[in-house]
């Protein structure tokens, strides 16, 4: 199958360097200030193992011709227009779309441009950068990759990217209930997100502070929404996400809190935001404040920028 992968950066560089290195059929569709940077090589450095690929395949907006059988989609939600716009040419009758975005609001944006039955759901976890030189530096051994039917159950086409996507070096599975897995990975990342971001701090730092209860109340909301949503995380999600959270040498800082420290822009909309208008009359001051917070660093970038 071939696959083309918007974007180059810290997921779609390490995702897409591991298949490349398995022998897949993979394209990255990249600007072309990032295409000469790869024009000297796709680096990888990772405690699963560093990679360096000579001459990874590229194409621009510009130089994109013909169709693909995989369009994965792994930009910042804030992007999602400008790369719809982007891999519409790619797009054809019988292209899948594997978008890896946080949330639920960029499965109906896409959805509605594409159409539903071209949409996968998907998400991945993975704590990774680009580094000063432009190569991908991945922090620990975490590389979760799962899609799924968004209607739920087996297909013959999940049959087929999964059989390109396994085994290729990173943890991939396809799952029977993607929506489930989707909603507690969401409630997770708007939980340390928010208190990362409140605390500007990792979690074992803010447990540290004495602050752990702030975290574990975050949690409670999020988790209160998700299953008044009809998707009450599983014990086992429960349990690992109080392990993290409450580990006092724990470094896990959300990417969101990095955003912030090199004054870039944040999902604020897509991850607390979104959270918090399925949340409809259910009381959740902790994940308000933190919204609060980042759009007033967002409304103060706006103006200094």
């Amino acid at each position: 199958m071939r696959c083309l992968i918007l974007g180059a950066g810290g997921i779609g560089g390490y995702f897409g360097g591991r298949l490349l290195a398995a022998g897949r059929d993979v394209t990255f569709l990249v600007r072309p200030a990032r295409a000469a940077r790869l024009a000297q090589g796709l680096r990888i450095t990772s405690p699963r193992g560093d990679l360096a690929l000579p001459a990874p395949p590229l194409v621009t907006s510009q130089t994109l011709t013909g169709t693909y059988d995989v369009v994965m989609v792994s930009c910042k939600a804030y992007d999602l227009e400008n790369a719809i716009d982007t891999i519409a040419p790619a797009v054809g009758r019988e292209t899948v779309i594997v978008p890896l975005l946080n949330g639920f609001g960029h499965l109906d944006t896409l959805r509605a441009r594409f159409g539903a039955e071209r949409v996968l759901g998907g998400y991945c976890l993975i704590s990774v950068a680009l580094d000063g030189e432009g190569g991908i530096a991945h922090f620990n051994q975490a590389d979760v990759l799962r899609l799924g039917e968004i209607a739920g159950g087996p297909s013959e086409r999940l049959r087929a990217i999964g059989a390109m996507l396994g085994e290729a070096g990173f943890d991939f599975a396809v799952s029977d209930d993607i929506v489930q897995e989707m909603w507690e990975k969401w409630v997770f990342i708007a939980t340390t997100a928010s208190a990362t971001c409140l605390m500007r701090a990792a979690i074992g730092d803010i447990i540290g502070a004495g602050a752990g209860d702030v975290t574990l109340g975050l949690l409670a909301e999020c988790e209160a929404i998700a299953s008044d949503n009809g998707h009450p995380p599983g014990e086992a999600a429960r349990k690992r996400a109080r392990d993290q959270l409450t580990d006092a040498t724990s470094p896990i800082m959300a990417s969101m809190l990095r955003d912030i420290e090199r004054g870039g822009p944040v999902e604020a909309d897509a991850i607390q935001g979104e959270m918090l208008r399925r949340a409809g009359d259910r009381p959740a001051p902790l994940l308000r404040l933190a919204h609060a917070h980042l759009r007033a660093y967002e409304a103060r970038r706006a103006r200094q920028s």
